[in-house]
């Protein structure tokens, strides 16, 4: 189904993009340490919360969900974090990450809406919030 490989893809990017703002939370340095070690906890706690979500969808449509690195990596378009980054490099590396998560969400919600799967088409239209919500912190950080 059309739908759920979508959904494979979201989730992939999802899961990876969660495992990278974890890397940044525990490696961030610098002058701002503290505000971004916080910052980074809260998005990959609502990372995981979503990656539930989307793996229990998948689930919903009948599809078993992928559920291990081998299968997150063929899937995924996130590249892998570098946790010797800078601060401001982390910043950018997770903006470039939630566009990424942007365009396989926009994806996902087309393919629904073609297959008249509203209740697919809201969790993504949630989910769009979610990540520029974030992109708009994530951008608002890097202007100082």
């Amino acid at each position: 189904m059309a739908t759920t490989s979508a959904l494979k893809q979201v989730l992939a990017d999802t899961y990876a993009l969660s495992l990278k703002t974890q890397n940044y939370h525990w490696n961030v340095t610098g002058m701002h340490f503290k505000t971004l070690h916080v910052m980074f906890e809260e998005q990959y706690d609502e990372l995981a919360e979503a990656v539930d979500e989307i793996a229990e969808r998948i689930r919903a449509l009948g599809v078993k969900t992928p559920a291990s690195f081998s299968k997150f990596s063929a899937l995924t378009t996130i590249k892998d974090g570098n946790e010797e980054a800078s601060a401001r490099t982390m910043l950018e590396d997770l903006v470039v990450g939630h566009e990424h998560v942007i365009a396989a969400l926009l994806h996902a919600k087309t393919t629904a809406a073609q297959n008249n799967d509203d209740v697919t088409e809201d969790i993504m239209i949630a989910r769009l919030n979610a990540h520029q919500k974030t992109l708009w912190m994530l951008r608002a950080t890097l202007a100082n």
